[in-house]
């Protein structure tokens, strides 16, 4: 069969694109603005990739058209596949109905985390050798790709929340039917498609619905928005995960052995399993990793088993990634794109590097960041930072200047070439620098490198 898939260098449709690939389909697809690392892996697959969008991207046509949920009414190719009467549907949709069905499904929901937990459930279940397939919105560094379709036992997903298509306003992970699901975290998010945080609430509460008496759901204790999800009615199991002596009752338990989080121990209904070692830090990364470890165990994984696997975990790309050292400078690249995520990700690097200076660099660009929804919060979550810049990007629809005038340790830019000079001058031997943003950043990081390499 031939499949051509609109929207093909997202996440999640690259990694469909991967999959499809697998299955033993041509694929071909259609983007526009791409940049590595999913453009980089879909080269390597070997799959045509045509930048733009047009009719012509149809020919020959295809038998099937996978339709990103990026992609509006009024793009020429769309109107293209309906003009022509061209059999079209949505990623979720192919995904169940291609790989999902019949297949133990372990989902991963919540506003943070997504991607990093999903990475670690799918490397838990590879390392006891039930050969999951998964698909990741991001590159786990133990495997190397996004996506593959495993045995077909079992299969780990990034269940995200926003829309599916244009033509199904539903959040993608009701497509999923999950036996198995992991509610990390809940916050107000995706603006451009959300009022209000109550109807964010009830997309996840379609989820639950969906998740059979005999499964299991991992939640955070203490979590407002996920109780209040979970009190509209809940026909499954829930296991708790909390740290000890945080006074919260959770089955799953977790003991911060140094301030970074490198170094963690994990029980299970009152009893010790075992010592996480790892190289990941931050709070947020300890919590994503004990519900993996609850997760996997509900299929049937022991948890000493899943400790150890822990201890081999090396992280996804784009999630404090460090990219380059350069004269003593480390430089990082980081997805984070909320507030939240911002100062979870910058305090575990404080806990790591102790007094050392760092410098973090925002480019504002997911659709919430560039509405300006979370415009106030954004001076108080680089706390932990030294330094932070933000990048005034043309399409900003409110002053970044203004909206963090409070916070001292914040300045803004309205070019990269100005950033890039900025931390050319000022950096020194010991810092590091953290670039955030959910797109390319204009390769920032490779022309801060060369700047930071070119003799003075």
């Amino acid at each position: 069969m031939h499949i051509h898939i609109l929207g093909i260098c997202g996440t999640f449709m690259g990694g469909l694109a991967i999959m499809a690939k697998q299955l033993g389909h041509h694929v071909t697809g259609s983007d526009q603005n791409v940049y590595p690392p999913m453009s980089t892996l879909l080269e390597e697959q070997g799959i045509t990739l045509k930048l733009g969008y047009s009719p012509a991207n149809l020919d020959p046509t295809p038998d099937l058209v996978i339709i990103g949920n990026a992609i509006s009414r009024g793009n020429p190719e769309i109107e293209a596949v309906l003009n022509q009467g061209l059999a079209y549907t949505s990623g979720p949709q192919w995904l169940y109905n291609y790989v999902l069905k019949g297949a133990w499904v372990l989902a991963v929901a919540g506003t943070h985390g997504k991607t990093t937990a999903t990475s670690m459930l799918a490397w838990i279940l590879e390392t006891a050798e039930l050969k999951p397939g998964f698909l990741i919105g991001g590159v786990p560094l133990n495997f190397g790709v996004s996506a593959r379709i495993g045995d077909g036992r079992y299969f780990v997903v990034e269940a995200d929340e926003y829309d599916t298509a244009f033509f199904d306003k539903r959040s993608k992970f009701v497509h999923y039917h999950p036996r198995t699901a992991i509610l990390n975290n809940l916050e107000f998010d995706h603006a451009d498609i959300f009022p209000d945080l109550a109807t964010i609430q009830c997309q996840f509460h379609h989820l639950v619905r969906s998740i059979p008496g005999n499964g299991l759901i991992v939640a955070p204790a203490g979590d407002k928005h996920l109780d209040e999800v979970l009190r509209m009615g809940c026909w499954t199991p829930v296991e708790y995960t909390a740290a000890e002596g945080s006074g919260a009752e959770a089955m799953w338990q977790y003991q911060l052995l140094n301030p970074e989080g490198s170094r963690f121990r994990v029980l299970h209904e009152g009893r010790t399993c075992g010592v996480v070692t790892w190289n990941l830090t931050g709070r947020h990364n300890v919590q994503n990793a004990v519900a993996a470890i609850a997760a996997a165990h509900h299929a049937g994984v022991e948890p000493a088993r899943a400790i150890m696997a822990l201890c081999e975990f090396r992280g996804v790309k784009r999630r404090l990634e460090i990219r380059a050292k350069v004269n003593g400078i480390t430089l990082y690249d980081d997805f984070a794109h909320h507030p939240t995520a911002i100062a979870a990700t910058l305090e575990g690097l404080r806990a790591r590097v102790k007094t050392a200076r760092i410098i973090a660099v925002l480019e504002p660009r997911s659709n919430t960041m560039r509405m300006g929804v979370h415009a106030d919060l954004l001076g108080d979550s680089f706390r932990a930072a030294d330094r932070a810049i933000i990048y005034q990007t043309p399409d900003l629809a409110w002053d970044a200047e203004s909206a963090t005038r409070g916070a001292a340790n914040v300045s803004v830019c309205r070019s990269l070439e100005a950033i890039v000079e900025r931390l050319k001058d000022e950096c020194r031997a010991g810092d590091h620098i953290v670039f955030m943003s959910n797109g390319g950043f204009g390769a920032i990081h490779t022309k801060t490198e060369e700047a930071l390499r070119a003799p003075n």
